[in-house]
């Protein structure tokens, strides 16, 4: 496409997907119970798929009826398996988590779907259908991430999704993360709920609100089962429950606590022993507590984390079992037949017909999630990006070959999260950010393709575990921390933390060339994952420089914000800084500073894209400069107004004409942001990272 293309582009365009297809973060994965070939599997920011030859081929079936992309948990009903429900929003709530508009249900398979209510719960972990009648539904919505709501704990419907009913509520605070049904009476129902919130700077794992629920009325009423005999004591955080299909009497518990551990019961939950403390299968817990039974085998349990593992003793010790990547979150096994299975894992969804012994691919799938994205300066020109739950890649955006193939990916160093900068004169020489071991601390290599040779260049190695907050680091480097080559000096390179430091030596020495630019609340520094697990990765890291851009007109301007809501702007080098912070009016407080562009054609005007979504605050925040930042205007105009802007940026030939990237689409205006309107064809509806021109091509991330 052309991004200087005058003419209405909306329904026009033809977006091509580039690759890599290799997946993303799935946690939602489902099984048609009588159709042994037809699976399907919910992405964590790419819609619904689903196979009919038992993975070879995976199709987008959400495209065109879903109006937001994270998938939280999925079901097919066994009564009548026409009837599948999806729930938006993961529940596996990073820092970058997106989230959902409520139920979408499909009584055709998959052709098509309807939305059928529960939009404010945002996040939805599980939902469960009666297994003999397919209108009656149960879902565990988590709620908010980032607030309190009311419109949290278990929904049930009787009418198909007509109408929901909050069958089980704690408070504001407080949403349902599990869900088990017992099939020989499905009147029997486990619920756990769990008290979480996420900060810009921190997550909170458990709190008075957590707890363990059984039914024995279809959910009409609930007894709290959290403190009964033999469950551990004190605050609880995040629970998985799992109740046996082949023994009903039987109950799986994982439990987030001082004394966490796998607990079982065998009479309905009333009384508990504890099975295995090991901590492999409690690591991370926010991030993992995924519990299943196996549904023949009254002494098998699954638990998936970092690894999958799996008990044929009722619990008491576990062995894995290999999956084809790392970050094991979904699972479903087919009632029927236990050795057919899907799985979900942070690389993608995998099938296995022989209980885990092989799987099907994860690169077939192109769900892959991109931070940012830029371009090197050979012809044709190749594109980098790193990979959520991956590492950086590199692909080139034509091929000799036709299709792009994997024999033509390339690994530039670096990881998983980072910025990527590549020397203009010499496109052998990348510069990769990411993050590091331990606590995330912000890791940056240096990539020479010619030899395959990485150097560690890391503005200030220091190593610190994950219960270290931000204020251990001499410095602060946040998840995803800019990383800019000078566009009139190859030879120098900048990095941001909550300082700016500049390199002349390709990374062998860094300089420090601001102060602090952050608000550098002390309140705001301190360890995560609280109040039972630490957890530390460099994602919770505030107060840092998360925008940086130099000018194009004058050597030694830089501009920078930082994720606490602060700009500034240097115009001698980085000697003296301006706060030049547009007022609450404009920008409230504690805004996430995004992207700053400066105009490629004029030397005093520049656009800010910036977000509130950290603060449950959804609005559009984009904002235009004339002056050098002394005055800022608004300009927002045509974006919906619960649809963030992540990324802004500015056509190079064209003046005034701009693209900007949400949560989900990207939009376009003429008219230097007087006016917007969302470019159609066929991008899906995605969370939109980063944008790039390169020629006459818009790049997306």
């Amino acid at each position: 496409m052309s991004a200087r293309d005058t003419v209405d582009l909306t329904g026009m365009l033809e977006w091509r997907c580039l690759g890599p297809h290799r997946g993303g973060r799935v946690v939602a994965v489902a099984g048609h119970p009588t159709d042994p070939m037809t699976f399907y599997f919910g992405a964590c920011a790419g819609g619904v798929w689903q196979t009919t030859d038992g993975g070879t081929v995976w199709e987008n079936i959400s495209d065109g009826f879903f109006k937001t992309a994270a998938i939280g948990a999925i079901t097919v009903a066994e009564a009548d398996p026409n009837v599948v429900y999806a729930g938006t929003g993961e529940t596996t709530i990073r820092g970058n988590v997106s989230h959902g508009d409520g139920v979408y249900k499909s009584t055709d398979g998959g052709r098509t779907w309807a939305n059928v209510g529960l939009g404010a719960t945002r996040h939805i972990a599980r939902i469960l259908v009666h297994p003999q009648n397919a209108d009656v539904v149960y879902v565990a919505a988590l709620g908010h991430a980032w607030g309190p709501n009311p419109e949290r704990g278990v929904y049930r419907s009787t009418d198909g999704g007509k109408t929901w009913t909050l069958v089980l509520h704690r408070d504001d605070h407080t949403g349902a993360i599990d869900l088990s049904l017992d099939p020989n009476n499905p009147r029997i129902l486990y619920a756990a709920l769990w008290e979480a919130q996420r900060r810009p700077w921190s997550l909170t794992s458990g709190g008075p609100g957590s707890g363990l629920f059984k039914s024995t009325d279809g959910g009409d009423t609930w007894t709290e089962l959290t403190d009964k005999p033999g469950l551990p004591k004190g605050v609880k955080g995040k629970i998985g429950v799992a109740v046996s299909p082949a023994r009903p009497e039987r109950v799986w518990a994982l439990v987030e606590a001082e004394d966490g551990a796998l607990f079982r019961s065998d009479d309905g939950g009333e009384h508990w022993t504890k099975q295995s403390d090991s901590g492999e299968l409690r690591r991370r817990a926010w991030y993992y507590t995924h519990l299943f039974a196996d549904p023949q085998n009254p002494d098998g349990c699954y638990v998936l984390n970092l690894q999958a593992w799996r008990s044929t003793d009722g619990g008491k010790t576990f062995t894995t079992f290999p999956t084809p990547h790392g970050d094991n979150h979904g699972l479903w096994i087919d009632p029927r037949n236990p050795r057919r299975m899907i799985e979900g894992n942070d690389g993608g969804a995998c099938i296995s017909f022989n209980g885990g012994l092989t799987w099907s691919t994860i690169y077939n799938q192109p769900t892959a999630q991109f931070y940012h994205v830029t371009t090197d300066t050979r012809v044709p020109y190749f594109l980098y990006g790193s990979q959520q739950d991956n590492s950086a890649i590199s692909l080139p955006s034509l091929s000799t070959q036709g299709a792009i193939t994997q024999n033509e990916w390339e690994e530039p160093g670096g990881g998983e999260s980072g910025y990527i900068a590549i020397r203009p004169d010499d496109p052998n020489i990348v510069f990769a950010g990411a993050i590091g071991s331990g606590s995330g601390h912000g890791r940056l290599i240096a990539y020479d393709r010619r030899t395959g040779n990485q150097r560690n260049i890391t503005v200030w190695p220091e190593e610190h575990g994950m219960g270290a907050g931000a204020r251990d680091h001499k410095y602060r480097f946040q998840w995803t921390f800019p990383l800019v080559i000078s566009r009139y000096d190859p030879n120098v390179l900048y990095a941001a933390g909550n300082q700016l430091f500049r390199s002349t030596d390709g990374g062998t020495g860094w300089e420090t060339i601001s102060p602090d630019l952050s608000r550098n609340d002390p309140e705001k520094l301190g360890p995560s994952g609280g109040p039972i697990t630490r957890d530390n990765t460099g994602a919770e890291t505030y107060c840092t420089i998360f925008a940086f851009a130099e000018s194009p007109h004058e050597q030694g301007v830089f501009w920078a914000g930082s994720d606490d809501g602060l700009i500034h702007l240097s115009r001698d080098g980085g000697k003296t800084w301006q706060n030049i912070t547009p007022g609450a009016d404009l920008l409230p407080e504690w805004a996430l500073i995004s992207i700053i562009e400066p105009s490629p054609h004029d030397v005093a005007t520049a656009y800010v894209a910036a977000t509130r979504y950290k603060h449950d605050d959804t609005r559009p925040y984009l904002l235009k400069t004339t002056d050098y930042g002394q005055t800022w205007t608004p300009i927002v105009g045509g974006i919906p107004e619960g649809d963030f802007t992540r990324t802004i940026r500015a056509d190079p030939e064209r003046k005034g004409l701009l693209f900007a990237g949400t949560e989900t689409g990207i939009y376009v205006s003429f008219d230097d942001g007087g006016a917007w309107r969302r470019l159609g064809g066929n991008l899906p509806v995605v969370p939109i990272h980063d944008l790039k021109i390169e020629g006459s091509d818009l790049l997306v991330a």
